[in-house]
């Protein structure tokens, strides 16, 4: 999930803090120090996250485009200067336009906005922006919610307080808000310092950037790794109190299927899988002294030697052409594959199925799949000719019906002449004049189409004023009949507008 840095770089961030020390700190500097803490964590423990730095005060100026060279963002850091006054949406303007064109409208991303909670003044703060929301037209759309899935994170820095004695923190709740409120507002506690700062980016830290370290189980087999993104918690809408579901530490492998198997599925998202022994290997590298990187080569050989069992489920998966299907959950599953970036390169990767006992309905529940052995005989044949899946449902398919479906008027008009050509016909045609007349019955009924009732009868009783002096006199009667059928239909009473109900020919004393 990529994350854009959004900087205040505003007059009011000079403003001054206290400090017991001789040494005199801006805001700014305080920010600094809490971001270059950030990019530091991130290096050692992100470093596949793609970052992007930017600065705003009037106007917006991008710094550093994505990437994971995060000496480049430290050092962007380092050399920022002062502009005027503080403009909040001309900056998300911005974001929302280098998202875009980086990652398009459908990928994630995380924006962590650095401030001091100054709104700015006039027209262009932050204030002036939210009390003309409704007054804009369709060209000066607020850019909040941004038209890409977000978390804002506000990191303040200043105290509760000194927010609250304005109505700044009311303001940058309400920004949260528009923003689909999934985020958070982090302010400094006690005195403006660093030590003060430092906590507020680790808790920042401790909600979006903390790495998922699990153990990946099979058998008597086991691995400690990182899944990498961190896996969101799911909400199921269907529940009545809906609760997040997140995914287990302990990853238990429940068997093995052919990729042909298991297809393409639908997933929520997809997360690659590192031994955790390389990470700790990156992060000694990383953040170690020069005392400790002596030593690093010999760590790295034991490392690299030790075996590993989820290199060996990478092997076996890619050779096999197999995926491994994991429990994540009570009833939650997903799949352990292999993907290949290029020809020499592949990952082993995790796709998450939608929370439920059958997140993908051509293999059935996923608990009542069994090992090959226990099958009385092998169910893919003798020569692999065959395969059990998909499994057929025991109750037929809505979709394998034959329904009616009007999706444009061509159709619906297609099926009325069609009952107009079969009614010049009686009574030749009765029985196909009353079997395509109860099927667009039926169809009306089930849209609720009172009014496709009311105007066919009507077409069938001037088809009967039309009918010609040779014509049968049955057709004249079983048209009228149609059509007071339909009519009764159309006034939704029960005994008429039942769905099952059909509308069965008039018996008349005429012969043919």
């Amino acid at each position: 999930m990529p994350t854009v840095v959004l900087m205040d770089v505003s007059l009011s961030m000079t403003r001054p803090v206290s400090q017991d020390g001789s040494e005199e700190f801006q805001r700014k500097n305080l920010a600094v120090h809490g971001l270059n803490m950030l990019f530091e964590h991130m290096a050692s423990n992100y470093r596949l996250e793609f970052t992007s730095l930017m600065a705003f005060s009037s106007l917006w100026e991008l710094l550093v485009p994505f990437t994971r060279d995060y000496n480049a963002l430290q050092e962007a850091l380092s050399n920022l200067e002062d502009y005027d006054k503080t403009c909040v949406e001309s900056a998300l303007q911005g974001v929302s336009n280098v998202v875009q064109q980086e990652w398009g409208s459908a990928c994630p991303c995380q924006v962590v906005l650095v401030t001091d909670g100054s709104l700015g003044i006039g027209k262009g703060s932050l204030r002036h922006s939210l009390q003309t929301l409704k007054q804009r037209g369709d060209d000066k759309k607020f850019p909040l919610p941004f038209p890409f899935p977000t978390k804002l994170f506000i990191m303040c820095v200043a105290n509760a307080e000194e927010l609250q004695m304005t109505d700044a923190m009311d303001n940058l709740e309400e920004l949260l808000r528009l923003s689909g409120g999934d985020g958070q507002i982090f302010t400094m506690e006690g005195p403006l310092c660093m030590k003060s700062v430092q906590a507020m980016f680790g808790r920042l830290i401790d909600h979006a950037y903390s790495p998922f370290h699990a153990v990946l189980h099979c058998g008597n087999l086991s691995s400690d790794v990182q899944v990498f993104p961190r896996p969101e918690p799911v909400v199921i809408d269907e529940e009545v109190e809906p609760m997040p579901r997140v995914v287990s530490t302990d990853l238990e492998i429940v068997g093995f299927i052919e990729i042909a198997d298991i297809s393409s599925p639908p997933v929520i998202s997809r997360h690659l899988v590192l031994p955790i022994a390389v990470n700790k290997e990156v992060d000694e590298v990383g953040t170690g002294a020069t005392d400790e990187l002596e030593e690093e080569p010999s760590a790295s050989q034991m490392a690299g030697k030790s075996p590993n069992f989820c290199v060996l489920l990478h092997g076996s998966l890619k050779v096999e052409g197999m995926v491994a299907l994991v429990q994540l959950g009570p009833e939650w599953y997903g799949m352990l594959y292999s993907q290949a970036d290029s020809k020499k390169k592949s990952n082993l990767m995790m796709s998450i199925f939608d929370p439920g006992p059958e997140p993908l309905p051509w293999l059935g529940k996923i608990s009542h799949l069994g090992p090959i052995s226990e099958a009385a005989e092998n169910p893919y044949g003798e020569d692999d000719s065959k395969s059990p899946f998909p499994v057929q449902p025991q109750v037929k398919r809505s979709y394998a019906q034959n329904v009616t479906v009007w999706i444009k008027a061509s159709g619906l008009q297609t099926d009325v002449q069609k009952i107009l050509r079969n009614a010049r016909k009686l009574p030749d045609k009765t029985q196909t004049f009353y079997k395509e007349l109860n099927r667009l019955r039926k169809a009306a009924l089930a849209f609720g189409f009172w009014e496709l009732l009311k105007g066919v009868a009507e077409l069938l009783e001037r088809e009967c004023t039309l009918l010609p002096d040779s014509a049968h006199p049955d057709a004249a009667f079983q048209l009228s009949h149609a059509a007071q059928q339909l009519k009764l239909a159309s006034t939704g009473d029960s005994q008429y507008a039942a769905f099952d109900h059909n509308i069965v020919p008039m018996h008349t004393d005429f012969s043919s």
